[in-house]
C-alpha cells in the first residue's frame, strides 16, 4: 500500500492524533471500524475516537481540528458512505489536507467498488444523487472532487482479500499504518544516511510483534552508533508505555556487585521516570517496576559484561512488546548474554562521506566550485568516518 504523501513537511507538525477515521457508522461500526480500532491500538496508534458523536449536525470545529490535526486520514468507503452528508462534508476537510496540509490518505473500500466510488456509478453513485437532491451545486461539485481525487489515491479493496479473510486485510492496514508512522523527526532530517538505518532496524525490531526482543547496534568508535540510537529513541519512545535512554554506567574500581545493581537500579529509574536523582536501598526495584510494561530502553556506550548482564536481569521480566536495544564497539558483550538481533553499522559509501562532509563544511550536499579536490582530499584523509567528516 502506497502512501500518498510522504514529504518533510509532514514530520514538521505536531500532529495531535496519528490517525482520523472517516466512516458510516452503521455499515461499519460494530464490524471493521471496531476491529480496525483494536488493531490500532495494539499498535501503539493513537487515533481519534468519536464517541458516537450526532452525526446529524453540521461538522463542529472540534471535529475539523481533529481531521487538520491527524497525520493520517482513513476513509471507509462503504455502501451507505455517500448518504451522508456528514461523511462527505468530512471527505472535503480530508481532502483540502491531503492537499495543503501534506497529510496522508489511506482509503479504504469496503464491499463497494473503486470504480463506483471514483465515478459516483452503481449503488454508491446512486446513494449519492440522492443526498445531491436538494443541495447546492458547490457542495455537490465539492463532493465530487474530493470522492474522485481520494478514490483514486493507493488503498485497500476488501475483495482482494476475498479467501485471505478480514481479519489479515485489518492487520495488514495497521502494519502499513504503523510503518508510515515510521518517519524520522525533523530533527534528523539533516542526518545523512539516517532514512536507510531505520529500514533495516524496522526490520530487525518487528515492532507489530508482542514478543519482546533485545537489539545489539555494534560498530567502532565514531561511526554513528549514538546518533542512530538517538534518533531511533525519538522516532519510537511514544509507542511504548515507559521508555528510557540513557548512557552506561561506567563501574567504578571500589564498587561490588551490589553496589553496581543499586546504581543501575537508581539510574534506569530516574530516566524511566524522568525523576533525577531516584534513590533506592534495596537492588531489584527497577525489574518490579519494569514488570509486565511495554517498555523501550535503549542504553548507549556498553562496555562492560557485569553491567550489560545486570540490565538484562533488570529488564528480564518486561511486558510484551518491549525493546531492549545495545548499542556497543564490542560484539562479544552482545553474544555473552545471547542477544541474537545485530545490527551492524558499517561505515558509508564515498558518495555518502562525501555529502556528510559537505552538509557539514558547507551545508549544502556536494563541494562547492572550486573546491571538489579538497573536499575529496578530506573524505579520503578520514576514511569515511563520520565523526571525522
Amino acid at each position: 500500500m502506497a502512501s500518498s504523501s510522504a514529504s518533510s513537511s509532514t514530520t514538521s507538525r505536531n500532529w495531535r492524533y496519528n490517525v482520523f477515521p472517516s466512516f458510516r457508522g452503521e455499515d461499519v461500526r460494530s464490524s471493521f471500524l471496531s476491529h480496525l480500532l483494536m488493531e490500532l491500538e495494539r499498535n501503539m496508534v493513537n487515533t481519534f475516537i468519536d464517541h458516537g458523536i450526532d452525526r446529524s449536525r453540521p461538522i463542529g470545529p472540534e471535529l475539523l481540528s481533529a481531521i487538520q490535526d491527524s497525520r493520517i486520514a482513513i476513509v471507509i468507503f462503504s455502501k451507505n458512505y455517500a448518504s451522508s452528508t456528514w461523511c462527505l462534508n468530512e471527505l472535503v476537510e480530508i481532502h483540502k489536507c491531503f492537499k495543503d496540509l501534506d497529510q496522508m490518505v489511506i482509503p479504504i473500500f469496503y464491499h463497494v467498488d473503486p470504480s463506483e466510488v471514483r465515478k459516483q456509478t452503481g449503488e454508491f453513485g446512486e446513494r449519492f444523487k440522492e443526498t445531491c437532491k436538494d443541495k447546492t451545486e458547490g457542495d455537490r461539485e465539492r463532493w465530487i472532487r474530493a470522492l474522485t481525487d481520494v478514490a483514486n489515491l493507493a488503498g485497500e479493496d476488501s475483495k482482494n482479500w476475498t479467501g485471505k479473510g478480514e481479519a489479515k486485510m485489518i492487520e495488514h492496514i495497521a502494519k502499513d499504518v504503523f510503518n508510515k508512522l515510521m518517519i524520522p523527526s525533523n530533527d534528523f532530517n539533516a542526518i545523512v544516511g539516517i532514512e536507510a538505518h531505520f529500514e533495516k532496524l524496522n526490520s530487525l525490531l518487528c515492532l507489530e510483534s508482542e514478543e519482546v526482543k533485545k537489539l545489539g547496534i555494534w560498530g567502532p568508535s565514531g561511526v554513528g552508533k549514538s546518533t542512530i540510537g538517538s534518533a531511533l529513541f525519538s522516532l519510537l519512545s511514544s509507542r511504548f508505555h515507559k521508555h528510557a535512554f540513557f548512557v552506561s554506567y561506567k563501574r567504578k574500581k571500589m564498587w561490588d556487585d551490589n553496589k553496581m545493581k543499586l546504581c543501575l537500579d537508581e539510574r534506569l529509574l530516574s530516566e524511566i521516570s524522568c525523576q533525577k536523582d531516584v534513590k533506592i536501598r534495596h537492588p531489584g526495584v527497577a525489574k518490579q517496576r519494569l514488570m509486565h510494561k511495554k517498555i523501550l530502553i535503549i542504553v548507549d556506550d556498553v562496555d562492560d559484561v557485569e553491567v550489560l548482564k545486570t540490565l538484562m536481569d533488570q529488564t528480564s521480566l518486561v511486558g510484551s512488546g518491549s525493546r531492549i536495544v545495545v548499542i556497543t564497539q564490542d560484539k562479544r558483550l552482545l553474544e555473552s548474554q545471547k542477544i541474537e538481533l545485530i545490527y551492524e553499522v558499517e561505515l558509508p559509501s564515498y558518495d555518502l562521506a562525501m555529502q556528510m562532509f559537505c552538509r557539514s563544511a558547507f551545508g549544502i550536499n556536494s563541494p562547492p566550485s572550486g573546491f571538489d579536490e579538497l573536499a575529496e582530499e578530506v573524505v579520503l584523509h578520514s576514511s569515511n568516518l563520520p565523526l571525522g567528516l
